[in-house]
């Protein structure tokens, strides 16, 4: 099936989509966004992912013209377009700043609004992650925001891929874990979950809230990758890999994937999928 995508309310398959050349979001990467796996129609957890994108948006000082009835209605109809020709997996909800000039000023313009359904794609029952160099800056001006300044994540992401590995581990600045590109990370410390607070500048996730919610997670800014590196167990959790278990860590494998604290938040989170397509 092919991705369906609307812009500003104009519908259209991804191919024939149009975005103006100059738009912020195209220049400067200015703005933000929201992935949620589809079930059966319906976006996964939308009220919260609604709720990320106005912070992240207020985080970056970009105005959202519109309320979440109208974002939702938006959804639903991009949803069923895609789902004429299959079944839809994922949406994506981006927002930026409209078109602007050809620096970082903006101009007083409604922004964009794009939003795209299409196939959602499958993980493997375990995966393999690498640990980079690179660093995620916890005091920057966009630290909790999910915007569309992705390069340092696309970087990361092609070392990993080289690696072998679908996903890449950054460390902040003090050297605190942090998250991966598009992932947040659990991992058991002295036998306990913990996971990265938010303090580090790790993405607020909306599964990693989830899950925080359903088992007992220590959340702790004093991780670093060496625990990573040493932990019997861990997992990625992200809108599309859910809670998903990790094999090996820089090529060398975790004692058990899944292991036990990892099957109960997963069996958790499958649980409270099962109770409600909106927790």
């Amino acid at each position: 099936m092919s991705t369906w995508v609307s812009v500003d309310g104009r519908l259209s398959p991804a191919a024939s989509a149009q975005v103006p050349a100059l738009d912020h979001g195209m220049t400067v990467g200015d703005g933000v966004f929201e992935t949620c796996k589809v079930v059966e129609g319906t976006p996964f957890g939308l009220t919260r992912h609604l709720a990320r994108l106005h912070t992240s948006a207020g985080l970056i000082g970009l105005r959202l013209p519109w309320d979440d009835e109208h974002l939702r209605q938006a959804c639903a109809a991009t949803i069923d377009a895609a789902s004429a020709e299959g079944d839809v997996g994922r949406i994506r909800i981006t927002v930026t700043g409209g078109p602007g000039p050809l620096g970082s000023d903006r101009s007083d313009v409604p922004p964009t609004l794009v939003i795209a359904a299409g196939p959602g794609g499958a993980w493997p029952e375990v995966t393999a992650v690498v640990t980079v160099p690179w660093t995620r800056n916890e005091r920057s001006a966009v630290a909790g925001a999910k915007t569309t300044s992705y390069a340092e994540n696309v970087v990361a992401l092609a070392e990993a891929h080289r690696h072998g590995a679908s996903e890449a581990i950054l460390a902040n600045t003090a050297g605190a874990l942090c998250e991966g590109t598009g992932s947040n990370v659990f991992l058991e410390v002295d036998g306990v979950l913990a996971t990265p607070a938010l303090a580090t500048g790790c993405l607020a996730g909306i599964t990693r809230a989830l899950v925080c919610e359903a088992v007992e997670v220590v959340e702790r800014d004093d991780l670093t990758l060496d625990h990573l590196r040493a932990t019997s167990e861990a997992f990625l959790t992200s809108s599309t890999r859910d809670v998903h278990p990790i094999a090996t860590v820089d090529g060398v494998a975790l004692a058990a994937a899944p292991g036990p604290r990892t099957a109960a938040a997963a069996a958790a989170f499958r649980a409270l999928e099962a109770h409600s397509l909106d927790p």
